[in-house]
């Protein structure tokens, strides 16, 4: 069976029929359902039908669907039960916020479309755990058929693993039939960690009242269907000694013809409380005004046909401006990259009603809110909606600004998922040389800056400006030579005289200068622009080696990606000569491998994100396409079937570690980069 090729970015198919695509690209991993660290749900193969769908962790979250079509049973969605024939895949389509598949079987077409509506203007849907499935049926070869389809659910999808039972229900609201399931514990964030399912709260399949369906809550529903073609006429709700349920909704389509026969349902997961701050369970944002469940499911359904209308536009809008920026390949890789990484965040509201964005170092070690990882992430928000970056920065400065903090530089983490009660990072009694502290307070001090420049206004870092003098001044005797410290890239170990992070602690400087001189403090922006450009003259001469820059002031014959170079450009610091970046490329383009630019002279891997920054340094489109292009190759033939990891052998193209993160927002930089593309985006209102 051949599988027709996926396209995961150039969608002038979203107004296409999917069978059109020429292109032959394949992503590691499909995204389906992408919400949180916890509702996230990836296909990590070619074809649907070739394995069970997953959490992003790997363990198994079964999805399975069934079209029985005039009286005979085939597969579209899982790899059970194996005696059901596949269907044939002839079309895989991925966009920012749809992933598209279409199947040919006995006469009939069908197409099968996720759609999570994650639009950056509002804050409601960027929270509201809803995606859509839709269903369009039709018949190819003239005739009329009879057409059957059936979803069904495995209950483990409401837990961490099987061990743990469930229990599940059913009722029904204003505009739907709701199915649900949840563990029988219900232990509200009972613990944190990094290969983690959620335990509480419940998961929802909700089918509209206008659109004729059937449902069972049983074992295994889905044998009785593949035999009749109906469900079972009663729900099994208790089994004792199984962990229960699977969910099952069926549709029946009579008189498939020509003429598309569509269906749909609601994906849905509430957790009452999402994220537990400084010892304060938080809601999500959705919720912050006490909405119930039930409302939020009748709103998303009442607003599905507006919702999949501006879906589509943001898709179209968002798919071009990314190819006029950076070109086709640039844009396949920063669509993969859009759903995942909001989903590796949790948004919820503090007690005010204001939105707070954790975000999750998805197996790195399960942090939360990192400002490493805030840092590569940042683009994406910068460019679509700062209020997000806000979101995420403003945890992270008020637990700075306790007393408990006693440190004079930033804060590594602010805890583990999904508990941020306090920095884990280091052990217990932590010392300055466990930390990140040029890293970090390199990390806030730019990103504040460039929210400000975004916001149009300093107002988060005037309310919290000891914190950030704090930072400078550390940064002003600690950064231009750094110590033995480790950086965000800390799986690569310490490194003394780090000259890539001796840049970032100099565009911190004048990144506080910038903020000094918005805030009114016009003594202290001129005497911190001084040392920052003093700095940067003299780095010049401690980073020379001929033709390119040291990875350290004290290494000889080494080399690295100095990716922090590109705020120089972006924030218009202008510290370091254009020759700098040019040198550098023109080195880099010397020792790209088959998939990528590695990260520096001591290994093959390298990093996805850093390497599209180092790219966004290119003085021009040839230059920026020698380094991206070989990165769109590894996205197509990595051998690690995994959502996109930020870390991977540039000669192999195995993934070394971490996947799902956040970090891969940091691809938007070149489109960040593009000040009128960057304007128009952020003239968007926001809908809260």
């Amino acid at each position: 069976m051949k599988v027709a090729p996926s396209v995961f970015a150039l969608c002038g198919l979203l107004g296409m029929s999917l069978g059109s695509a020429q292109s032959q690209e394949r992503p590691p991993a499909t995204p389906l359902i992408t919400h949180d660290p916890y509702f996230s749900i990836w296909s990590m193969t070619d074809r649907l039908t070739d394995s069970d769908t997953s959490h992003w962790t790997g363990s198994a979250q079964p999805i399975a669907g069934i079209a029985r079509i005039d009286g005979k049973a085939y597969r579209f969605m899982g790899a059970s039960p194996d005696a059901v024939p596949a269907m044939e895949q002839t079309a895989h389509a991925i966009t920012p916020t749809h992933t598209r598949y279409e199947f040919k079987q006995s006469g009939v077409t069908l197409q099968l479309t996720f759609f999570t509506p994650l639009l950056p203007d509002d804050l409601d849907l960027i929270s509201r755990p809803v995606t859509y499935l839709t269903w369009t049926a039709t018949a190819n070869d003239g005739a009329t058929h009879n057409v059957s389809l059936l979803l069904d659910v495995d209950s483990v999808i409401a837990v961490n693993d099987r061990s743990e039972e469930v229990v599940s229900g059913r009722h029904r609201t204003e505009a739907l039939d709701v199915l649900s399931v949840g563990s029988r514990n219900q232990d509200v964030l009972n613990r944190s960690g990094d290969n983690l399912r959620i335990d509480w709260g419940y998961f929802h399949l909700a089918v509209p009242h206008d659109e004729p369906s059937s449902s069972a809550i049983a074992h295994r529903a889905i044998d009785t269907f593949i035999a009749s073609g109906h469900l079972p006429a009663s729900d099994a709700i208790e089994m004792p000694g199984r962990s229960a349920s699977h969910l099952d909704v069926e549709f029946d389509l009579p008189n498939v013809t020509s003429q598309p026969t569509t269906r749909h349902l609601l994906l849905a997961y509430s957790d009452g409380y999402g994220i537990q701050y400084l010892q304060r369970n938080l809601r999500s944002y959705w919720q912050r005004n006490n909405m119930p469940v039930e409302e939020m499911l009748n709103t998303a359904e009442a607003q599905y046909a507006s919702l999949e209308q501006r879906g589509t536009k943001f898709d179209e809008e968002l798919t071009a401006d990314l190819t006029k920026a950076g070109g086709a390949h640039y844009a396949a890789i920063a669509v993969l990259a859009y759903r995942q990484a909001i989903a590796a965040h949790k948004l919820v509201a503090d007690a005010n009603g204001d939105p707070m964005f954790f975000g999750k170092e998805n197996f790195s070690n399960g942090c939360i809110d990192t400002v490493d990882v805030l840092y590569p992430s940042a683009p994406l928000f910068l460019f679509l909606q700062p209020k997000l970056l806000e979101a995420e920065l403003l945890p992270v400065l008020e637990y700075a600004s306790l007393a408990r903090w006693k440190f004079p530089f930033s804060p590594h983490d602010l805890g583990q998922y999904p508990l941020a009660n306090g920095q884990v990072y280091g052990g217990g009694e932590q010392t300055e040389e466990d930390q990140m502290p040029v890293e970090e307070s390199g990390n806030m001090l730019i990103l504040l800056d460039a929210l400000a420049r975004a916001q149009g206004t300093p107002q988060l870092s005037k309310r919290y400006w000891p914190e950030l003098t704090k930072w400078a001044e550390y940064l002003r005797h600690k950064g231009l030579d750094p110590e033995n410290q480790l950086t965000t890239d800390d799986f690569a170990g310490h490194v003394a005289h780090n000259a890539n992070l001796s840049i970032k602690a100099i565009e911190a400087l004048a990144a506080y200068a910038d903020l000094a001189h918005m805030i009114g403090e016009e003594n202290v922006a001129k005497d911190y622009s001084k040392t920052a450009k003093e700095m940067a003259s003299k780095w010049l001469g401690m980073a020379a080696e001929g033709d390119h820059y040291k990875l350290a002031f004290n290494s000889p014959d080494t080399w690295s990606q100095k990716y922090n170079l590109v705020w120089d450009e972006l924030l218009d610091y202008k510290l370091f000569p254009p020759s700098v970046r040019e040198k550098e490329v023109a080195y880099y383009l010397t020792k790209i491998n088959k998939y990528g630019l590695p990260l520096d002279s001591r290994k093959d891997y390298t990093k996805l994100d850093w390497s599209i920054w180092t790219a966004t340094l290119a003085s021009n489109r040839e230059q920026f396409d020698q380094i991206v292009d070989p990165i769109y190759k590894w996205t197509n033939e990595t051998p690690s079937r995994v959502p996109l990891t930020d870390w991977y052998d540039t000669k192999t193209g195995k993934q070394i570690g971490f996947q799902a993160r956040s970090v891969v927002g940091g691809v938007y930089i070149k489109v960040l980069s593009d000040k009128q593309l960057t304007a128009k985006w952020r003239r968007k209102d926001i809908h809260e």
